[in-house]
């Protein structure tokens, strides 16, 4: 099985460690964020893995070479300009069969196989990894019809919604909807992809999820790292 993990943005949220830093060689615990996620993959039976790169990519090769040393086969797939999210897909050959993609600064513990079982299943053009995520709203929320009249009052509610954890699976008819060295997020490839007549997935997953594109997630993961073993984060 073939993954591509898209570790080539600048990671401005993050900074000023991403400055001279790519966001997915941040250390968690004794490892980078991406050697965590390629050990994942590997427990999941993943033999071959592309990083599209881009922004700082040579500090990436370095560190991670061939992949000889983590039993596995990494190429690296450079981008000259931004292509957004999906973009770098284009530039990508021999994804000929189903494969996953995923960002290079997600932790979680959600199972690879399952995923990729359940896209097979339903014959999908693409698949969504989604996680339910709550926000707490700190005001009083207002609800009044067109003439200020009020409709409702409510204190400090909780807003759930559905939302991608940055983990797709694609079959490769999906790529022919991908224009080469264009700029192109998921969210657009996915609409496309929908008018178009494919069908697109939602993998619900209740399995640990954190982003740790922020800096109150990376704290967050940083704070959590000694007990994030228990939750099949490492493979020794």
């Amino acid at each position: 099985m073939k993954a591509v993990i898209l570790a080539g943005g600048k990671g401005t949220r993050l900074a000023p460690y991403t400055t001279v830093f790519p966001k997915p060689l941040m250390p968690l615990g004794d490892k980078p964020i991406l050697e965590t996620i390629i050990r994942q993959l590997k427990h999941y039976g993943f033999k071959e893995i592309v990083f599209a790169v881009g922004y700082l990519a040579e500090l990436i090769r370095a560190y991670f070479g061939d992949g000889s040393a983590f039993g596995l086969r990494i190429l690296y797939s450079k981008e000259e300009i931004p292509l957004g999210t999906a973009g770098p897909l284009s530039l990508i050959s021999g994804l000929e069969e189903d494969f996953l993609v995923m960002n290079g600064d997600i932790l979680s513990s959600i199972s690879y196989s399952e995923l990729l079982k359940t896209h097979k299943k339903n014959n999908a053009a693409a698949t969504i990894a989604v996680n339910r995520r709550v926000m707490n709203v700190d005001y009083g929320v207002i609800k009044y019809d067109d003439k200020g009249i009020l409709q409702d009052y409510i204190e400090k509610p909780k807003l759930d919604y559905d939302v991608s954890m940055g983990i797709y699976v694609f079959n490769p008819k999906a790529l022919k909807f991908i224009p080469k060295n264009e700029k192109l997020d998921f969210p657009d490839l996915m609409k496309t992809l929908v008018r178009s007549g494919e069908k697109v997935f939602c993998y619900k997953s209740d399995d640990y999820w954190l982003d740790i594109g922020r800096h109150e997630d990376y704290e967050k993961a940083q704070a959590e790292s000694g007990g994030l073993k228990s939750k099949v984060f490492y493979f020794e």
